[in-house]
């Protein structure tokens, strides 16, 4: 019997279920469709191409932008009993040949490869020689002038593509937004209907931003909220990566530098003790961390300002891929923007225009009052639509915290408007707390209305306030004495006698024990909700610590990771369940046939050994909807047919957006798949509260429609002149052929 993408899911990687969108992409590609997927950091993007990579018969090329990552995949494969190869410069000659023999010999199912190693003759005529039926362009975002990591030998890449016979092509990338999706599609000639877009949300990161004030101090915070566990802490220069490791390596932290400045070998091996946990700390700058697949890095620190949105959102990406609560802190200053647009400057053209285009939606996110998730994912063209996230420091600062700052905010831009707006925050908190300084009298500001009226007040206070209110752009610093001067806002709020809120600071340690799971509680659930939701059992915390030490100590035998074992949920599993046997064991997560035969009997003598001691028995652990039941073959609902179902039901595109981890208009090209195929939906009209165009502009693509037809988007888009982008024709499409269909029915 032939495998179907389940059963290798569950034999060789020991999972029940896919994760949102890995089982279309998947069937996307085995069709022999080329495919764009846009999925987060830690939403399954690599199985997306190694299921295929083990059913087609043709061997599958993986284009990567770093070396890192090739032997970080490679690596993980190999445990799984996967044969897998790379071609890169870091090989000497002997090993460079004997990769290209098993290539050549069929030895091998996956090469992984730089864009400039595959666009080079050498390579070209290797593969002259075999069958290649995937082209997998991992960090395809690098392919386009508009992404936050543009290469122009991406560029190139089509070539190949349109030179190897009858190949398949994937585009992977976890950031992208609209503009950079289209590019991206218009540059591999990719159709429409193969884009699958996850959501972007990453619900069990932490997202804050604070004001940068004593950066050392508020590192050190917030690694001593995760004491001895991984994080990664990012630099915007070598200098500050090397004086901010030297200053924690003398408070005693496992703490290591990486950067460009360093040479390979050093960096290599500080990767290398950061990803197999003998070191806990990383200080980088963005040179690390792209393809690093470490699960359990619990907090990103931004110590410096990130460069663009994309840059921040595949950064803090690292963080919590096991599912855990992790936090990402940004620590923020108008001076580290100062230092980006310095560099800005000395860029030209499109380049400089696409740089300060990101720098202006970063600082955007930044300034934006409210829950931190909408702005960020509004960013990639998806809409957050819950009124709070609970995991950012807004939304978990409770409405008591929301304080009213009107009347000390009055009083303090008063006295900056009646001192002439040339003096700094600490002489504007003398004049207020009525001090007798040398300078306040020699202006004679002891005479002006506003002396004294904030004695109620201690200095701190103020020049706290100050931050605040500059936070809130209603006053700038101007000028080399840093001068406080009201902005225009601030102007009309004190004309309207308008109220002025901000948020009390909340104690950075308690956020994060909020949704940290306790002791007691299974650590690869992100909470208490989760744990009921798959009827985990406790684990027991002693057999825990027993399997981590295993874990490391096979790894270190093995010269690799500890993830690349088991995971921690798969640990946490078994110190739930007690597995006493393979059969139970293979019923554990991420314990597949090959790892469960290399492993198994090591962790089996571990846990059957405690189980003795502390007269303990195993638990059979409740299997997640079998995918594949014994002598049955059960027929499955298309998931377009269970979207329809539900919508028909009563749930709101919203809705089924979340409740799919995909964006609204994954929905709507579902509904569209679903009418296409002869079914109606009633009401038409309620679509067209997704449409942001005009009656006149509606009126014009439904011409279109009529004159071109609706099964290409292309001509239309290009028929309207590029005027009406392609998430607005698929809402009007879905509109215009729920109205042919009801009129064909009669309705």
């Amino acid at each position: 019997m032939s495998k179907s993408p389940e059963t290798i899911l569950n034999d060789i990687f020991g999972y029940d279920l896919f994760l949102p969108l890995q089982k279309e992409v998947i069937e996307n590609i085995l069709q022999r469709k080329d495919t764009l997927a846009i999925m987060p950091t830690g939403g399954g993007k690599s199985l997306c191409y190694q299921i295929p990579a083990l059913l087609l018969p043709g061997l599958t090329i993986v284009v990567s932008p770093l070396i890192a990552l090739m032997k970080d995949q490679i690596d993980q494969l190999k445990q799984l009993g996967i044969p897998a190869v790379t071609l890169n410069s870091s090989l000497d000659a002997g090993e460079y040949f004997r990769n290209t023999e098993q290539i050549r010999k069929g030895k091998t199912r996956l090469i992984y490869m730089a864009p400039e190693t595959l666009l080079t003759d050498r390579v070209s005529g290797l593969l002259e020689t075999v069958q290649v039926d995937l082209l997998v362009i991992d960090e395809a975002h690098c392919i386009s002038e508009w992404g936050h990591d543009f290469r122009p030998e991406y560029r190139e890449l089509i070539k190949v593509g349109k030179g190897l016979k009858n190949v398949t092509c994937l585009a992977l990338t976890a950031t992208a937004t609209h503009k950079v999706r289209a590019d991206i599609k218009k540059s591999l000639g990719f159709q429409d209907h193969n884009e699958f877009i996850s959501s972007f949300d990453r619900k069990n990161l932490i997202i804050e931003i604070e004001k940068k004030q004593d950066a050392l101090k508020q590192t050190i915070d917030l690694i001593e909220q995760f004491p001895g566990r991984p994080g990664i802490i990012y630099c915007f220069s070598r200098k500050q990566v090397d004086e901010l490791t030297a200053d924690l390596v003398r408070r005693r932290y496992s703490a290591l530098p990486y950067h460009a400045g360093l040479d390979d070998a050093t960096r290599r091996k500080n990767q290398e003790a950061f990803i197999r946990d003998d070191a806990n700390i990383i200080v980088a700058t963005v040179a690390f961390g792209m393809g690093i697949n470490k699960p359990d890095v619990r907090y990103v620190l931004h110590y410096d300002l990130p460069k663009s949105l994309e840059g921040y959102y595949q950064e803090i990406g690292r963080a919590g891929r096991d599912g855990q609560p992790s936090v990402c802190r940004l620590l923020f200053s108008y001076g580290d923007k100062n230092k980006i647009e310095y560099l800005i400057r000395q860029k030209s053209g499109k380049e400089q225009a696409a740089a300060e285009e990101q720098l202006d939606a970063l600082i955007k996110y930044i300034e934006t009052r409210g829950c931190r998730r909408r702005p960020l994912l509004a960013y990639f063209g998806e809409s957050y639509l819950q009124k709070s996230c609970g995991m950012c420091d807004w939304c978990l600062a409770s409405q008591e915290k929301i304080i009213d700052i009107t009347i000390p905010a009055q009083k303090f831009m008063s006295c900056i408007k009646r001192s002439g707006e040339v003096f700094g925050a600490a002489h504007i908190a003398d004049i207020l707390m009525g001090a007798r300084t040398e300078k306040v009298l020699s202006h004679k500001h002891q005479e002006l209305s506003t002396f004294g009226i904030g004695k109620d007040r201690q200095k701190n206070d103020w020049l706290k306030l100050s931050d605040q209110l500059i936070d809130l752009n209603l006053i700038e610093k101007v000028g080399e004495f840093n001068s406080l001067k009201l902005t225009d806002s601030a102007v009309e709020m004190l004309r309207t006698r308008q109220t002025i809120t901000t948020v009390k600071p909340r104690p950075q340690r308690s956020l994060f024990e909020e949704n940290q799971p306790s002791a007691r509680q299974n650590p690869a659930e992100p909470s208490k909700q989760a744990a009921r939701r798959t009827r985990m059992p406790e684990i027991d915390t002693e057999l825990y610590d027993l399997l981590r030490q295993l874990r490391k100590k096979i790894a270190d035998e093995k010269g690799i990771p500890p993830y690349m074992i088991f995971s921690d949920r798969t640990l946490a599993e078994m110190a739930a369940y007690h597995p006493l046997s393979l059969v139970t064991l293979r019923m554990i997560h991420g314990v597949g046939s090959v790892k469960s035969k290399t492993f198994g009997d090591r962790f089996l003598t571990t846990i059957k050994e405690y189980c003795r001691n502390h007269n303990l028995k195993e638990i059979i652990p409740v299997k997640r909807e079998s995918v594949h039941p014994a002598g049955k073959n059960v027929e499955k609902r298309s998931k377009t047919d269970e979207i329809a179902e539900e919508f028909l039901s009563g749930a709101s595109i919203e809705d089924l957006a979340a409740k799919h981890s995909v964006i609204a208009y994954t929905i709507i090209n579902h509904l569209i798949k679903y009418v296409s195929a002869g079914n109606s939906i009633p009401n038409p009209e309620q679509f067209l509260s997704y449409s942001h165009s005009s009656p006149a502009i509606r009126r014009k693509v439904m011409d279109a429609f009529d004159s071109l037809g609706s099964d290409l988007l292309k001509p239309v888009f290009l028929h309207l002149n590029e005027s009406v982008d392609y998430n607005e024709l698929h809402v009007l499409k879905l509109y215009y052929l729920c109205k042919q269909k009801n009129k064909e029915g009669g309705e």
